[in-house]
């Protein structure tokens, strides 16, 4: 399939059973997918078992994708935060993660480090927050969705996406003392 397919065309062929259009639309979101659910779990593991489970529904709930209510992305991401929070209600133990820090190849050694204390700072801030301001920040700040697409994703009204998303932006702007969320 040519890149000029949309998502909502990929399933319409994917609900007729097309594995191809299927392994098209999983290259162009597959990432995404891993990182929403690495930034509500906080384990990169666990984040690859939601991402293929999320998935695995596209693939088994096609037929019922409806393009007129939302997006595809907006969809898969409800479905990934479904999935994520679902598993970390019922998560017995946190497993110890290592924490990767993969340089960019870009800027000095120095700006590598600053770069890299940075993330682990925002990192340590976003694990800090609610489940669900977390997900409103790694939905809009991260993923770049709308508000419009992430209070869809999160199954809220557009006022109470921007109400938690500003408490969510608070939060974090009092966790990491008061520096520019």
């Amino acid at each position: 399939m040519q890149e000029e397919v949309s998502d909502e065309m990929l399933m319409a062929a994917i609900a007729s059973g097309d594995q191809r259009a299927f392994r098209t639309l999983m290259g162009r979101h597959m990432k995404g997918t891993i990182r929403l659910s690495e930034r509500i779990l906080l384990s990169q593991s666990e984040a690859d078992d939601v991402a293929q489970e999320a998935f695995f529904r596209v693939w088994q709930h096609a037929p019922r994708f409806d393009p007129a209510r939302a997006r595809f992305k907006t969809w898969l991401y409800r479905i990934v935060l479904n999935l994520a929070l679902d598993r970390k209600r019922t998560r017995v133990f946190e497993p110890i993660e290592t924490v990767h820090n993969r340089p960019s190849g870009d800027g000095s050694a120095l700006d590598q480090v600053i770069d890299a204390e940075e993330r682990r700072r925002i990192q340590a801030a976003m694990a800090q927050l609610p489940d669900r301001q977390r997900a409103a920040i790694a939905l809009f700040h991260l993923e770049g969705l709308s508000g419009r697409e992430a209070a869809l994703a999160m199954q809220l009204s557009e006022k109470g996406f921007e109400s938690l998303l500003i408490r969510a932006r608070k939060a974090l702007k009092e966790i990491v003392g008061g520096a520019p969320a």
